[in-house]
């Protein structure tokens, strides 16, 4: 069961919090979001836009955050890889995708995100936030485990195209 658990926040925290070999918990990612790196624009359940963001912009970031949910979930791993930056601030390209393609291999894994929002945006980064609903079945066992919580995936813009530069996810559990 505990390796369940550990592969588990593997998979909730692929490129998501920084470039240590352990994962930040709760509590430091909390400290980093309230000292602006991401920002967690809410009060109680009530999201903030922003308001600064131009509409083919808006388009072109929700895209490839939805690409980059989709890859995932259809086990992808080229279409994924095309969705982060090789020059991550918040992961090792390289590490994520062993870690994604073992993901892969051994679970069958949904993310479904909903309430998708930028919260932050200048010209060449933004910040999107979204709730998921996460559900994993280990294909060996069959054994099933569901999860949600909220999420801000950093993007930022290289040459025209955004890529996925960071990921901070906080379960509701």
């Amino acid at each position: 069961m505990k390796k369940w658990l550990i592969m588990l926040m593997l998979v909730l925290t692929l490129a998501a919090c920084g470039n240590t070999e352990e994962p930040l918990n709760a509590e430091q990612t909390a400290e980093i979001i309230e000292k602006g790196t991401v920002g967690f624009e809410m009060l109680g359940n009530e999201i903030t836009a922003a308001e600064n963001v131009p509409n083919d912009e808006r388009e072109k970031i929700i895209a490839v955050f939805n690409e980059y949910i989709t890859a995932f979930n259809e086990e992808d791993i080229e279409r994924y890889s095309a969705t982060l930056s090789k020059n991550a601030t918040g992961f090792d390209y390289g590490k994520d995708l062993v870690e994604a393609q073992n993901a892969f291999d051994a679970y069958t894994i949904n993310r479904q995100a909903s309430d998708i929002t930028i919260l932050k945006y200048d010209d060449n980064e933004a910040q999107v936030y979204a709730n998921l609903e996460i559900d994993m079945v280990e294909d060996e066992t069959g054994t099933e485990l569901s999860s949600k919580g909220r999420q801000v995936t950093v993007l930022v813009k290289e040459g025209e195209a955004w890529k996925v530069t960071s990921v901070f996810y906080i379960g509701n559990e």
